[in-house]
């Protein structure tokens, strides 16, 4: 056999496939890849946006909390604009004309960027100025009307907790390339959580040019239209007029209140004060210099973003570790003189009953009780060190949630602080610090800072003795299935069992009537509720007010944090304040004999206690 033949046989079968090939892909794209076709001929098109209505947000109840109302953009393709009325245009939208006239300008320099594209160019008219621009819209050409959504609020509250809606700008794009410009987008809050269910998928109509550029007729009947998607409706966990009634009671307040079914960890109720009112959010363009302008911070979700020392209610996460570390029983008992003194060093307290032992601990609030109780953890003969042992206290602290985000689906969560050994061998020198060293801890002050979402997540671990499920504010739908990370139970380190007698002492602290108990301003006729006041330390001015609180004790159906900045003791502001919402929630009203402790919470106004940069 010829060896050239054989070879030359091998090339043009070898050719004949590739160009076999080739034929294929070419009939495949121009005759049957109908997408190509549509791209390839995208120069005669003009492709019109159809926008899809936001998914609407609605409470636990089914009711609306965000929804839509029609509105209009004004869109303009500058290559098909002829000379118009510049005068008679602005009337109909109350503008200047020198604003049009930069308009075009604009345009103009950028014509060969801008090409056949029709851009946004008045955003949100009412509808009587849209319908009075279609009347005349053929004397305007190159002008059209696009129909858009945009927010409106059923009732007035949840500010901070819904967030806002605004436009893309170049930055966003660039790393969204999903998103074009003119597309809306949730900056903050449930808006942002939820944006890939709310935004939808947006549509468009393809219109064919003729030779002049003018729009002739739709391209193929519209076969290759596409029908816009509305987004999903989200059901977030919260109620609706619980979160109202929280922000009334928040009012004129700087702090948190913040709900929690313990359950379930949903989320009723999340107040940031002073908040956002929903009015603005419709409009933020508007408002939003004010906004972030106003010295009180509005825009700033303090439930999630703001690490505060947690004050003495973090004396219970002491005494659990102090049960699961076999230094501390409920009858252990200890000594307070007004305070705890050693040498130069003291810790006051106010003045109480003593000896106490574990729950009148509790129900007293004693500070030197826990210094006692920290000391005996750290210095455990079992540890080689203090250091151990602290090491020892941090791993427990942090099995609360502590130290460390939660994960929520709540945007800006922020992680609070929690001290290290490397922390405090930089402060006193390697070796050199003892458990006295950082005696603040006990009481829930010094070097820890935690969020109200923190605090109200340990009510909701100790209601539930000893466990949690990751805070959310979501609710687990058909539709919208929850995340399993919400589905999986968070254990603690302390051992169930040691759960009943914190909740016994944090019931006497409500419900005692022998004396000496801090929270009896709490107690709710008919409900058995337990609680622990705080009064956490600032040196910026008055203390912070803070007070958790579970109820009812044996079937916790919600757990409570209130924190009111420079409100003084826990039982001043914070604890009225938590407990009114739990009997709101568990009875629907309040009781005739606390109607007068409600108007107080309502009329107080702590705002000049805070010391804010104007």
């Amino acid at each position: 056999m010829d060896p050239f033949k054989n070879r030359r046989g091998i090339v043009v079968t070898a050719i004949v496939i590739v160009f076999g090939v080739i034929a294929f892909r070419l009939f495949q794209v121009q005759i049957l890849d109908k997408e190509y076709r549509v791209t390839a001929e995208n120069n005669a098109l003009k492709y019109e946006t159809i926008y899809p209505a936001r998914g609407r947000i609605l409470d636990r109840n089914g009711k609306v909390i965000v929804d839509n109302k029609l509105s209009y953009d004004i869109m303009v393709t500058p290559y098909d604009v002829q000379p118009f009325d510049t005068a008679a245009f602005c009337r109909i939208f109350d503008l200047d004309t020198a604003f049009v006239h930069e308009k075009f300008r604009e345009y103009r320099l950028y014509r060969r960027k801008i090409g056949y594209q029709s851009l946004v160019f008045k955003r949100q008219v009412t509808s009587e100025q849209y319908n009075m621009f279609i009347e005349k819209s053929f004397l305007f050409p190159g002008f059209s009307g696009v129909p858009r959504t945009t927010r409106t609020y059923p009732f007035n509250a949840g500010g901070n907790l819904l967030g806002y809606i605004s436009e893309v700008d170049a930055a966003f794009i660039k790393d969204h390339p999903e998103y074009r410009s003119g597309d809306y987008v949730g900056k903050t809050g449930m808006e942002e959580a939820y944006e890939p269910l709310l935004r939808g998928e947006k549509g468009y109509s393809i219109y064919l040019r003729d030779a002049h550029n003018r729009i002739k007729q739709r391209y193929r009947d519209g076969e290759y239209d596409k029908t816009a998607v509305p987004g999903v409706d989200v059901t977030t966990t919260i109620d609706g007029a619980l979160q109202a009634y929280g922000e009334q009671l928040m009012k004129n307040k700087v702090g948190s209140l913040v709900a929690i079914e313990p359950a379930t960890g949903e989320i009723l109720t999340m107040v940031s004060s002073p908040g956002i009112d929903v009015e603005q959010l419709s409009d933020i363009s508007k408002y939003y210099r004010q906004l972030v302008n106003d010295p009180y911070k509005p825009m700033y979700n303090r439930a999630v973003m703001s690490p505060q020392p947690p004050g003495s209610v973090f004396k219970l996460v002491n005494g659990l570790i102090g049960l699961q570390e076999g230094v501390l029983t409920p009858n252990t008992m200890y000594g307070c003189q007004h305070g705890y003194v050693v040498g130069g060093l003291r810790v006051g307290c106010h003045g109480h009953p003593s000896p106490i032992n574990l729950y009148q601990s509790i129900m007293m609030s004693c500070n030197a009780y826990y210094c006692y109780v920290f000391r005996s953890i750290l210095d455990n003969p079992k540890y080689g060190s203090v250091q151990e042992g602290f090491e020892r206290w941090k791993q427990y602290t942090e099995s609360f949630g502590f130290g460390r985000r939660l994960e929520t689906d709540i945007p800006g969560e922020k992680a609070g602080t929690m001290p290290s050994a490397e922390r405090y061998d930089r402060l006193h020198g390697k070796g050199r610090w003892k458990s006295l060293s950082i005696i603040s801890l006990s009481i829930g002050q010094g070097e820890i800072g935690c969020t109200p979402l923190h605090l109200a997540n340990l009510a909701a671990t100790i209601a539930n003795r000893g466990w949690f499920y990751t805070p959310h504010l979501q609710k687990d739908t058909p539709a919208c299935p929850v995340d399993e990370r919400f589905k999986e139970r968070h254990y603690t380190m302390v051992d169930t069992t040691h759960f009943a007698d914190i909740v016994q002492g944090m019931e006497l602290a409500i419900n005692y009537t022998g004396g000496g108990a801090t929270a009896t301003i709490a107690r709710i006729p008919g409900v058995i509720a337990c609680g622990k006041t705080g009064t956490a330390q600032n040196p910026h001015g008055d203390d912070h007010s803070v007070f958790i609180t579970f109820a009812p004790k044996d079937d916790p159906k919600i757990a409570v944090v209130a924190y009111v900045e420079n409100g003084g003791f826990g039982a001043t502001w914070a604890a009225p304040i938590a407990s009114l919402l739990v009997e709101k929630y568990l009875n629907g009203t309040i009781a005739p004999e606390r109607k007068a402790l409600e108007q107080r919470v309502f009329d107080g106004n702590l705002l000049h206690k805070v010391k804010v940069r104007k």
